[in-house]
């Protein structure tokens, strides 16, 4: 490895690690380090299980609504456990479990898997791997506030 890749691989490790323990502090948005023109892939069979081409195509489909599915005071959906973070060039892959106790008072755990692309410290494309099960019983069973 050279010495660029392993610097640009570290750098691009420690913006996610930041990014999420600032998102599981309450602290910040991950949004924050989504480029304007990210594309977002979620895999599988979920209600939300698409391709978005936009960050804010993103935010409006999914983050916003699955976010309002939750108490804003009380205990919002967030990382509670990250697993992993791995690194390679561009790409930053993050194992982590999430929770938050949605409107109707039950709780709403999940564990996933993200793949990254980075450019200029911003997510430029991403990939998410979840229970969908869980996600569309959530998505389902509870309205946005």
């Amino acid at each position: 490895m050279t010495t660029a890749i392993g610097t640009q691989t570290e750098a691009n490790r420690e913006t996610i690690r930041e990014a999420f323990e600032a998102w599981k502090n309450g602290t910040a948005s991950i949004t924050d380090v989504f480029a304007p023109e990210m594309v977002w892939r979620i895999e599988g069979h979920s209600a939300a299980s698409k391709q978005y081409e936009s960050k804010q195509q993103f935010i409006d489909e999914v983050l916003a609504p699955f976010g309002a599915r939750f108490s804003a005071s009380g205990d919002p959906f967030r990382p509670v456990t990250i697993r992993s973070v791995h690194a390679d060039g561009d790409t930053v892959i993050v194992l982590w479990d999430g929770r938050g106790t949605a409107n109707d008072g039950k709780p709403y755990e999940n564990s996933y898997a993200w793949f990254m692309k980075m450019r200029d410290g911003k997510v430029i494309d991403g990939t998410a791997f979840y229970d969908s099960i869980s996600f569309n019983e959530l998505w389902s069973r509870v309205q946005p506030r």
